[in-house]
């Protein structure tokens, strides 16, 4: 007589092991199955530790819809994920590992520790009571020729292959790639007939025509307090003159539409206002004042307050002429085009789009053309701001996909 298969015959390959992975494996851990992290790095979480390092946004105090429309016009399909673990309930999950949180000055939400570290040492910690089995410096090559359903990694003792009942993909985009997130799966998962949209940057920043003067003098700069607009979108914060172009907090807010308007235009003007706490009328005034026998340079900081690199970012985008009309020079400082001509290098960004078409998934984030494999993270079709929206759906969707394989084995085991 035959006997049934149990809960814990089940086995589950977890290839990933970052926020999202992880997620999953936590949570399908926690029902008896038993589960196996697969990680191409020496260790799991490196990138979370790296984007932890100046201050890890664990997630935003928006209010919901607000929080909700960052991701755009993948909004909809993010809703789901996060109806089901909104920033509460991660911020609860943190409590539960004993990291405390608090919410910063631009509503971010933080561990209070600020560092990743602490909060992933915990994780890890409770991950492996959980029976929860980590095997590092496996890379994932796709699925085996002879058996298709088996896991094929190399490791460094060569090749090997494992059998699952159940398989989460959660690889990351195609940022960072040093620290394993190489996009290289979307051949694989292209080969096996997955609807994919190519990868491009995401937070990510732009290459102007700086001249060498100003670019030998301010790259490496902040360039502080300063309004960017883009068509209807505005926005004040800071950002950084570099050797090539422009980056910073502020400049990833608009980056999705910058770079949607480079690719389809050739080019992408940002508007900046350098004094977006004065009016116009207010700046003609003073800069109208006699200069007298002082420099330009010194009449613009004394009258304006512009020195370094907004007196500089003056005289590069406007016409020397123009400094002496004062009606044409503050135009041009409540309102500075800057021609941007193309996007760093997906390597360089933040975060990447593109990903696993939203058709090619189910409600439980399992590959239609793949039955029981499962996708979470940067891997799908989506993207967002930094600010803790892009953890707090990294963090949702792992959860949505672990949530999708106890379905998945449920239905299995009869």
């Amino acid at each position: 007589m035959s006997t049934l298969p149990s809960l814990s015959d089940k086995t589950v390959a977890i290839i990933g092991g970052g926020p999202a992975g992880l997620m999953a494996a936590e949570l399908i851990s926690q029902s008896g199955f038993k589960v196996d992290v697969y990680d191409a790095m020496l260790s799991v979480g490196r990138k979370f530790l790296i984007a932890g390092k100046g201050g890890l946004n664990i997630t935003h105090s928006d209010p919901y819809e607000v929080f909700l429309s960052r991701y755009g016009s993948r909004s909809a399909y993010i809703k789901p994920m996060l109806d089901r673990f909104d920033a509460e309930a991660l911020k609860a999950w943190v409590h539960g590992l004993g990291i405390e949180t608090f919410v910063g000055s631009s509503g971010r939400v933080f561990p209070a520790e600020m560092k990743a570290a602490p909060l992933l040492r915990a994780w890890l910690h409770r991950l492996r009571q959980s029976g929860v089995t980590f095997h590092v410096r496996h890379q994932w090559l796709g699925w085996g020729e002879t058996d298709p359903e088996a896991l094929c990694f190399i490791t460094p003792q060569g090749e090997k292959t494992i059998n699952a009942d159940a398989v989460v993909l959660a690889l990351g985009g195609g940022s960072w790639p040093q620290l394993g997130s190489t996009g290289a799966w979307t051949a694989l998962l292209a080969q096996q007939g997955v609807q994919i949209a190519p990868l491009v940057p995401s937070n990510c920043g732009f290459d102007a025509v700086w001249s060498e003067h100003f670019r030998d003098r301010f790259a490496g700069q902040p360039l502080k307090s300063v309004m960017a607009s883009f068509n209807d979108f505005h926005q004040q914060g800071d950002c950084m003159i570099t050797a090539t172009g422009i980056e910073g907090s502020l400049i990833y807010a608009l980056s999705a539409a910058l770079r949607d308007e480079i690719a389809l235009s050739g080019a992408a003007t940002l508007t900046l206002d350098l004094a977006p706490g004065s009016s116009i009328e207010t700046l003609i005034s003073k800069f109208s004042q006699p200069r007298g026998k002082q420099s330009m340079a010194n009449h613009l900081r004394k009258r304006l307050g512009f020195d370094g690199v907004k007196a500089g970012l003056l005289r590069e985008a406007v016409p020397a002429a123009d400094f002496n009309d004062p009606i044409k020079l503050c135009s041009a400082i409540k309102a500075l085009p800057i021609k941007l001509i193309a996007t760093r290098p997906i390597a360089e960004a933040i975060s990447s789009a593109g990903g696993i078409s939203f058709d090619a998934i189910d409600e439980h984030l399992m590959l239609r053309a793949l039955p029981g494999v499962f996708c979470a993270g940067e891997m799908l079709d989506w993207e967002a701001p930094t600010g803790g929206y892009l953890l707090a759906a990294c963090f949702a969707s792992g959860r949505t996909a672990g949530e999708g394989v106890l379905k998945w084995l449920g239905s299995q085991t009869i």
